[in-house]
């Protein structure tokens, strides 16, 4: 018996569908956004202050961390102040509305902290935050 001809159906389908793909580069992407930053903490050690009013962190273009030793990081690599305040201008220039986080340990002297505040706004970043952990004792006694 000869075979049916063939129909419509029967063709081979030469298509990609690209949705389930892109759907899946997003949840990653959502996945990366969220642990990035548990990341960057954990790789630096650094024992922030605590304080009740602490709020979210801020996504940030330059990120400063002093340690304990007073080494001052700028988004991962050791800087000396001047030379780090020239790479913040740098950035500026680029970036007119570029924010600035510090994390400093909370050893640190006040005035080491207000040193590297002062290196930042002269170096024209105009937005920048300080980060804090949350105090979970003052937070529950709200």
């Amino acid at each position: 018996m000869a075979s049916p001809l063939k129909t419509d159906r029967e063709d081979v389908i030469a298509t990609i569908n690209i949705i389930p793909f892109v759907d899946i580069v997003l949840v990653l992407l959502i996945i990366f956004m969220v642990t990035s930053t548990a990341i960057v903490k954990a790789a630096i050690k650094v024992d922030l202050p605590q304080a009740a009013a602490a709020g979210a962190s801020v996504e940030a273009t330059v990120n400063l961390v002093v340690t304990r030793e007073k080494e001052l990081i700028l988004d991962g690599e050791i800087f000396g102040y001047a030379e780090a305040a020239t790479e913040i201008r740098r950035r500026v220039q680029t970036n007119p509305k570029v924010q600035a986080v510090i994390s400093a340990d909370k050893a640190l002297s006040y005035g080491e902290v207000v040193r590297v505040i002062d290196i930042v706004k002269t170096s024209g970043v105009s937005t920048f935050a300080l980060n804090i952990e949350r105090d979970q004792v003052a937070a529950l006694e709200e």
